[in-house]
């Protein structure tokens, strides 16, 4: 997400959940209700929320309730975190423009109020570009890049 200009800072981390400061054995144990996440600054003179929230949507499979491609389970389940009402109403318009266009599916992506965010531990800052490697092993053996082309095929962005 840092590299979409007006993106600020984009901080991995755990939010949705009951348990205070929770790692990732907690957040993937599946009992602290958490969701992996990313915590989003952006200056809103280059990028609207609105804007972000779709092209959000194009980096994931937003028709998978199960999680995101290997990644399975409550905790790998995306979600829209909003913060008060102009940005749920923007993220509501962005999710009723994107299913009148013909993706693979319907959205199950849902939209939540933000709540306590907690940073990721260090490890997990900036995995893709600490790790490349590995990071791109998963990203093909999982078939990530071929899902969201086949969720998103012919759709303009």
């Amino acid at each position: 997400m840092k590299a979409i200009p007006g993106v600020v800072s984009a901080v991995s981390g755990y939010t949705g959940g009951h348990v205070a400061k929770p790692t990732y054995e907690d957040v993937t144990s599946e009992t602290s209700g958490h969701l992996e996440s990313v915590k989003v600054t952006f200056d809103p003179t280059k990028i609207s929320y609105g804007v972000l929230v779709g092209r959000f949507m194009r980096l994931i499979d937003p028709t998978d309730a199960g999680g995101q491609f290997c990644d399975r389970g409550q905790s790998y389940q995306s979600a829209i975190f909003v913060d008060g009402p102009v940005q749920r109403a923007a993220a509501q318009a962005v999710l009723a423009q994107l299913q009148t266009t013909p993706l693979k599916g319907k959205i199950v992506t849902p939209i939540r109020d933000a709540v306590t965010f907690w940073p990721a531990e260090g490890y997990h800052q900036d995995f893709s570009n600490k790790n490349p490697l590995r990071y791109n092993l998963y990203r093909q053996g999982c078939g990530r890049d071929a899902r969201v082309k086949a969720v998103w095929r012919g759709i303009a962005p």
